[in-house]
C-alpha cells in the first residue's frame, strides 16, 4: 500500500499533467483519493497546475471535514463514487473538451454512451454513462449522480466533463485519458 505522501505526490503529478496537457483549467478539477479510510480531496477553488500538499482538504468516509482546507464543492459526487464500489481508490473530475462536446450528442443509451472504437476504452474503463445536467455542486446533480451510478462504471457530466474512478491513483489518470481520447476519436469519426 502506498504512503500518504506517494499518493499525494501522484495527486500532485496527475493534476499538473491534466493542466499542462489542457484538460483542466482555472480552479473547476477536482480529484481525491483515499487514505486510512478517510477521503483527501482538492480544496475549493484550486487550480491543478500549482497544487501543494496545502491544496488538500481531509474527511471522513461519512463526510466530516477533519483537516486542511475547505473541500470541494463536489465532495458528495466523489462520495457517492467511492460508495459505489470498494475497489474504487481515486476519483478525478476535469472539465475536458472532447468528452464535455460529447455529452451534447443524442445518446440512445445513457449507461454507455461512447463508442469502443479502439479496445482500450473498456479495457481500461468499461462502460460511460451520461449523467443529466445540473448545476454543479448542486443537490440536483449529486441525486443524478447517484441513480446512474449504478448503471456504469465511469461518467460524463451532461455539459460538464468526465468523472472516472480506479483502483489507484495513477489507473485513475490513465482511465480518465483513454476515456478524453476515445470522445476524441469518436467525435472526429462522427463529424468527418
Amino acid at each position: 500500500m502506498n504512503t500518504l505522501e506517494q499518493k499525494m505526490n501522484d495527486a500532485i503529478w496527475i493534476a499538473k499533467e491534466l493542466f499542462d496537457r489542457g484538460k483542466a483549467t482555472g480552479s473547476s478539477a477536482n480529484l481525491s483519493f483515499l487514505h486510512d479510510g478517510h477521503i483527501y480531496i482538492t480544496g475549493s477553488g484550486t487550480c491543478f497546475g500549482n497544487l501543494t500538499t496545502e491544496s488538500f482538504s481531509e474527511v471522513s468516509f461519512q463526510g466530516q471535514h477533519l483537516a486542511g482546507i475547505n473541500p470541494s464543492k463536489e465532495l458528495p459526487l466523489h462520495k457517492l463514487y467511492y460508495e459505489k464500489s470498494e475497489e474504487i481508490q481515486a476519483v478525478i473530475h476535469v472539465h475536458s473538451f472532447y468528452a464535455t462536446i460529447f455529452s451534447f450528442l443524442d445518446h440512445p443509451d445513457k449507461t454507455d454512451i461512447v463508442p469502443d472504437y479502439t479496445p482500450y476504452l473498456k479495457m481500461k474503463v468499461g462502460t460511460i454513462g451520461l449523467v443529466p445536467y445540473a448545476k454543479p455542486g448542486s443537490n440536483e446533480l449529486f441525486g443524478y449522480f447517484e441513480k446512474a451510478a449504478p448503471f456504469s462504471d465511469a461518467f460524463i457530466l451532461a455539459h460538464h466533463g468526465p468523472v472516472v474512478g480506479g483502483t489507484s491513483l495513477m489507473e485513475t489518470f490513465f482511465g480518465l485519458e483513454e476515456l478524453e481520447e476515445s470522445c476524441k476519436i469518436a467525435w472526429t469519426f462522427q463529424h468527418t
